[in-house]
């Protein structure tokens, strides 16, 4: 497999309970090395732009209510397959489905806190990243 980058979020609900660190490290024992992070607090304008493609479903707003609510933060992951492994770790949308060890079964509260993103294409996640992210922020 091929060395990658991919778009990660902690989302609000995560970072309110303080799991900033237990989410990365989790992420970093997979052998994903964190090559650009930062602690934001979404604007609506933000949170709409960045899930626009999402915006003629029944769930937008309230994703833009709770991706406003609190800090996320954003990042760029890089490993082999980094796309495929960052998706493994997170685990299954809905926690409820997710595999035992996996970050959404661990400190999801439900399907729409579910604690983090990640992208799920390279076409995703290159826009995603540079969505947050300018080349120069990107240290590898």
């Amino acid at each position: 497999m091929a060395i990658e980058r991919t778009f990660s979020m902690i989302k609000p609900d995560a970072t309110q309970r303080n799991l900033t660190g237990k989410i990365t490290a989790k992420l970093e024992e997979a052998g994903l090395r964190v090559v650009a992070s930062k602690r934001v607090w979404m604007s609506r304008q933000q949170a709409e732009g960045f899930y626009a493609v999402h915006k003629d479903r029944p769930f937008f707003g309230e994703l833009v209510e709770t991706m406003t609510a609190g800090p996320t933060v954003v990042q760029v992951l890089e490993g082999e397959g980094a796309i495929l492994k960052n998706r493994e770790v997170m685990g299954a949308t809905n926690p409820a489905n997710a595999d035992a060890g996996t970050i959404r079964k661990e400190f999801a509260l439900s399907i729409g806190e579910n604690s983090v993103h990640g992208s799920d294409a390279p076409e995703t996640a290159a826009q995603e990243i540079a969505y947050w992210f300018s080349g120069i922020e990107l240290v590898g």
